[in-house]
């Protein structure tokens, strides 16, 4: 009888034990904080294109080309679009060239070119675009099942609509990693207009100014 009943609480304990959210390939309780253990990924990759550029410019045909190639690569904002100009003797109006076609798409050329695998042919120039993606690959995560949870942890899925939204709502993925800088805005010039308004007197401080009309012409009458 005391055998029976041993082997049945063992099995019980065993059973609530699965509901309680500890068993295999639970992550109930992994993560006890707030932070979630999804977290946005960001791929770098980068596209290039060589142009040929032996008379030391543009061909209206290689004009064509890279324009082509930039709609078909829907270059847009996020992307870092520059020019390897290192395999041509005088790369300076191919590189303006192609700086015209990427100011149609309202985008600048950056300073630096990255470094590609490839040789590039002597006289070519190679176009590259650095794009940046973000997605959170382990999401959704269902694997916690919906039970009692009493190890005060967060389910397995915590943070998947969150992180997987900003990731694929942010403009450019790179400032989920590195941000963005402040530029050249400066708060001293922007608070310079409302410290003037503050400093500056009301201008019905001083009272009402005193106008007299004035009245010109003359009437006159003979006697």
């Amino acid at each position: 009888m005391r055998i029976r009943i041993l082997a049945s609480a063992v099995a019980m304990s065993a059973a609530l034990s699965g509901c309680m959210g500890t068993g295999p390939g639970n992550t109930a309780a992994v993560n006890r904080g707030l932070d979630s253990v999804h977290q946005p990924v960001v791929r770098l990759a980068s596209y290039v294109i060589d142009a040929d550029a032996t008379s030391g410019m543009l061909p209206p045909s290689e004009m064509r080309r890279v324009n082509d190639w930039l709609d078909a690569m829907e270059a847009g904002y996020g992307d870092r679009i520059s020019v390897d100009e290192s395999a041509a003797s005088n790369g300076r109006a191919a590189r303006d060239a192609v700086a015209m076609l990427v100011a149609r798409k309202g985008l600048l050329l950056a300073a630096h070119a990255p470094v590609t695998s490839g040789t590039i042919q002597p006289g070519f120039i190679r176009i590259v675009i650095t794009r940046s993606t973000a997605s959170v690959p382990s999401c959704p995560d269902w694997s916690t099942r919906m039970t009692a949870n009493n190890h005060n942890a967060t389910t397995s899925n915590y943070g998947c609509a969150t992180n997987a939204n900003i990731a694929a709502m942010v403009a450019d993925a790179s400032d989920l990693v590195r941000g963005q800088n402040s530029g050249e805005n400066d708060p001293l010039t922007a608070s310079k207009a409302i410290e003037s308004y503050r400093n500056n007197p009301p201008t019905g401080a001083g009272g009402l100014s005193n106008i007299s009309p004035s009245g010109g012409g003359s009437s006159g009458g003979g006697q």
